[in-house]
């Protein structure tokens, strides 16, 4: 049973209306008689034809900025309240009432008197008929690395102030009146290119085209030196609308400073144009090494990106980067286009991205450098052991019950839960559909279910673990297990000198906990020995990448020139007979 529909039905709210912009419209009458509800839709004019999606309503007491754009796992939050939708036609309203599960209250019958600004958004699913039989209904991404609140084409309303009194009847009618506008291409520079092509694996597992995007970033002296062949570089992570680390003109003197409350930094957007004008300064400066960088675009219906693994739900996105996307890139821009000479890098999503495509395809990639990377030990799955803990969100016994953190920070203050955040997910959307972190773990790494959704690894109310989903995620995606099993099988052997692991102490989302229990096994292994990395940071945050002489904050904007001379070195000690370390070294 949803939350509130045990609460009394006699309290119940009157609305007076302060118009921001199109008023809302008030019903009293004995048709609309009841508790508070909104009734929310669309006309013709912004679609003929019926919709599926998520409907999400935002009620903040906030007027600061849109409730769209309010919405976290933190303190600060404002609420949000959804249900799905299946065929809405114009003009049909989809009504959240009492009994729709919200957050971070339960229901809008928990809403105190007070002033509020509501605004209400349609998250658009389209439907797939995927290769293994299953038809599902999922939000594409639409160039906007899967933000409900920015999705192009997404519909949504003008954000309007209500005064709620209890006491009354009533009903508010929302009328979503806007769509968000496409977004448009980068533009490509001397350095910087982009690409895109349609993958023939993904196409086929999705029932439809399905496309892998990448931008390119090109060394100094590329169109001088025809006959130079480079290696590749891969630097994973979450979606990229450019290479954004990378400024080819100097910081702009007018910005307006903008306070960063993750680092507490005052003007860090400055700071950000700064570095990244360095970069290019470095890039192109005499001396730094002339290879080339991508960062791969593969959002897909869950997440901003697909992990760089196959799976079951998203489908063979692990081949399709190595076997298509990067011959491809290889081929047209002059890369030598052999195993010894791929890297990669990256932190959080794109650590475990580099780790996980490292193990997972070992002869492809020559090195992983790994930053933060998100759980690569499933004992340590932030601050649950999927394989002996019952409930994911409290500490369960006899006669006490603590929930589990979320978050922290570097002292140690507790900002989230793992059952606040996993609510949210689970309000903005069912089925593994939020587009948020822990639906992406669990579309990637669990098995479909009988609905062609992913399997839950715990019911997402109450926490509860789902063991033989757990046994899946060990076999196939837990990458300290992985490498226990299949180590002295030949896996080792052909990671030697290849893993480089760095995480902070004080990482936010306690992932050095799985660190910790693959450096345990790293260390202590002789056969062979793994002769890589693994450091830490005392009280460094999420997320510390290995450079001990410059705080979190700005190491962050630098992996390009912090790992840039390691893969020399290594390019330098592996490269086989004859293998091209001198056309690239201008």
């Amino acid at each position: 049973m949803k939350a509130g529909t045990t609460r009394a039905a006699s309290r119940i709210f009157a609305l007076a209306i302060l118009s921001l912009g199109r008023p809302l419209s008030v019903m009293s009458d004995a048709t609309e008689a009841g508790p508070l509800r909104f009734r929310i839709h669309f006309g013709p004019e912004l679609s003929g034809e019926a919709l599926d999606g998520r409907v999400l309503l935002l009620v903040s007491n906030d007027a600061t900025q849109e409730p769209r754009f309010q919405i976290s796992e933190g303190p600060k939050t404002q609420l949000v309240f959804g249900i799905d939708v299946d065929g809405l036609k114009p003009g049909e309203p989809a009504t959240v009432d009492a009994s729709v599960l919200g957050y971070p209250r339960d229901s809008i019958q928990d809403l105190p008197a007070g002033k509020y600004t509501v605004q209400a958004v349609l998250h658009r699913y389209e439907t797939f008929h995927r290769a293994d039989g299953h038809t599902v209904k999922l939000p594409m991404d639409r160039g906007e690395g899967q933000q409900w609140n920015r999705a192009p084409g997404n519909l949504y309303s003008t954000p309007q102030a209500v005064t709620i009194d209890p006491g009354s009847t009533g009903s508010v009618e929302i009328a979503l009146d806007k769509i968000i506008p496409p977004i448009p291409d980068p533009p490509a520079t001397k350095y910087v290119r982009h690409e895109r092509i349609q993958s023939e694996r993904l196409s086929k597992f999705w029932g439809r085209p399905f496309f892998l995007g990448a931008h390119v970033l090109l060394p100094e002296g590329y169109d001088e030196h025809p006959l130079a062949r480079y290696p590749l570089v891969i630097f994973h992570g979450h979606f990229p609308q450019t290479v954004d680390s990378f400024r080819e003109t100097p910081p702009d003197p007018n910005l307006k400073c903008e306070y960063s409350e993750r680092f507490r930094l005052d003007c860090y957007n400055r700071i950000q144009q700064e570095q990244a004008y360095q970069f290019y300064e470095d890039w192109t400066g005499p001396g730094y090494p002339r290879t080339i960088v991508i960062e791969i675009q593969h959002a897909n219906p869950y997440y901003d990106d697909s992990y760089a693994v196959n799976s079951a739900n998203l489908g063979p996105y692990g081949d399709a980067i190595t076997y298509e996307l990067i011959p491809y890139l290889e081929k047209k821009y002059r890369a030598i286009g052999a195993g010894w000479a791929r890297f990669m890098y990256g932190g959080s999503t794109g650590g475990w991205e580099a780790m996980g495509a490292q193990i997972f395809y070992p002869d492809e990639y020559n090195g992983a450098y790994c930053a933060c990377p998100d759980p690569i030990d499933f004992r340590a799955y932030t601050v649950v052991d999927m394989y002996k803990d019952k409930n994911a969100y409290r500490v369960d016994d006899s006669w006490k019950q603590t929930p589990r953190p979320g978050m922290r920070n570097y002292l140690g203050h507790v900002s989230t839960t793992l059952e606040e955040v996993n609510r949210l997910e689970l309000v903005l959307g069912t089925k593994s559909r939020s587009g948020q972190q822990w639906d992406i773990w669990e579309a990637v790494y669990s098995p479909a279910g009988p609905d062609g959704y992913p399997k839950r690894i715990w019911d997402k109310r109450t926490g509860l673990i789902d063991r033989d989903v757990a046994s899946y995620w060990r076999d196939h995606y837990d990458l300290s297990y992985i490498l226990r099993r299949d180590w002295s099988k030949g896996l080792g052997k052909k990671l030697q000198g290849k893993l480089h692991l760095y995480v902070g102490e004080a990482d936010n989302y306690y992932l050095n906990n799985a660190v910790y229990l693959v450096e345990d096994f790293l260390k202590t292994t002789t056969d062979p020995p793994y002769e890589g990395e693994v450091d830490y940071e005392p009280r460094a945050e999420h997320c510390w990448n290995g450079d001990h002489t410059r705080p979190n904050a700005i190491s962050r904007l630098r992996y390009h020139q912090l790992f840039a001379p390691k893969i020399v070195q290594r390019i330098l000690a592996t490269a086989p007979t004859g293998g091209d370390v001198t056309s690239w070294r201008y």
